[in-house]
């Protein structure tokens, strides 16, 4: 039986089949090379890093494989606007459409809203996908190494590099980390969720942190429940904690990130 990772990625094939029917991948190419970025996502992180302080990836999702809809109303341009607001350094945004509910669509709006540096997250398969999230305004992307071996992860590592697009590169274990390091990986984020049958494990990031080099941006990602994670997590030396579901369930999204803020040595405020 496929996992779900293994769902994600075959679904993200079949998208990105459908996609190059309406715009060819030359053409995608040169769209995205005409737009090209300066690297200010992983650069929004590196400031706080320098200052000792750990920066924070706000998430926009409607949903997950897990935990289904997190958000029946899901005002998305509000969410956003919350983030900016009260702080943020970055935004994630969802673009997966099956389990996660996401879309371009909603990624693009979000972008024509709000200033602060954003990754498109979704599960990249092919270079087209790169691409595209330079032509979105992504300052961005998600890369997995548990759906791309080594010698592709190079590939679209330097196909970020010439578009100055940023790569956050997704690792659940050493041997992972290691191929990430190898790849040339200048960010690595830990997820704490496994996502082969998304149960969490906190204690991931945490074991795992020795594993980066100082010289690369490490990012704690998954699993944060509560502004004691986000201590925890700066305490352990993160430079940067996604957090997702917590916010988006958040009575008072604001005033959570500002205590997360806070924690992450960033206050007081």
């Amino acid at each position: 039986m496929d996992t779900i990772l293994e769902k994600l990625a075959a679904h993200a094939r079949e998208r990105v089949a459908a996609d190059k029917q309406n715009i060819l991948p030359a053409d995608m190419r040169q769209r995205a090379l005409a737009q090209r970025r300066d690297f200010r996502f992983s650069g929004s992180l590196a400031g706080r890093k320098e200052r000792g302080e750990t920066a924070l990836i706000c998430e926009v999702k409607k949903a997950s494989p897990s935990k289904g809809i997190i958000d029946p109303e899901f005002d998305y341009n509000s969410i956003a606007a919350d983030y900016e607001e009260a702080g943020a350094d970055c935004i994630s945004c969802l673009t997966e459409p099956r389990w996660f509910l996401g879309s371009d669509e909603i990624f693009a709006d979000i972008r024509g809203r709000v200033s602060l540096p954003m990754i498109r997250k979704d599960f990249v398969v092919d270079s087209y996908q790169i691409y595209q999230a330079c032509c979105l305004g992504a300052d961005a992307v998600l890369l997995i190494c548990a759906i791309t071996d080594e010698k592709k992860l190079s590939q679209y590592l330097e196909e970020c590099g010439s578009l100055g697009l940023d790569a956050l590169v997704e690792a659940h274990d050493e041997a992972e980390i290691k191929t990430a390091l190898r790849a040339g990986a200048r960010m690595i984020g830990v997820n704490n969720r496994n996502l082969r049958d998304f149960s969490v494990d906190f204690d991931n990031a945490r074991n795992l942190r020795d594993k980066i080099p100082d010289s690369v941006i490490f990012v704690a990602e998954s699993g944060v429940r509560s502004s004691g994670d986000v201590a925890m997590l700066h305490d352990c030396g993160a430079d940067a904690v996604l957090a997702g579901e917590v916010l988006m369930r958040a009575s008072d999204r604001k005033a959570l990130l500002r205590e997360m803020k806070q924690a992450a040595g960033q206050g007081p405020f």
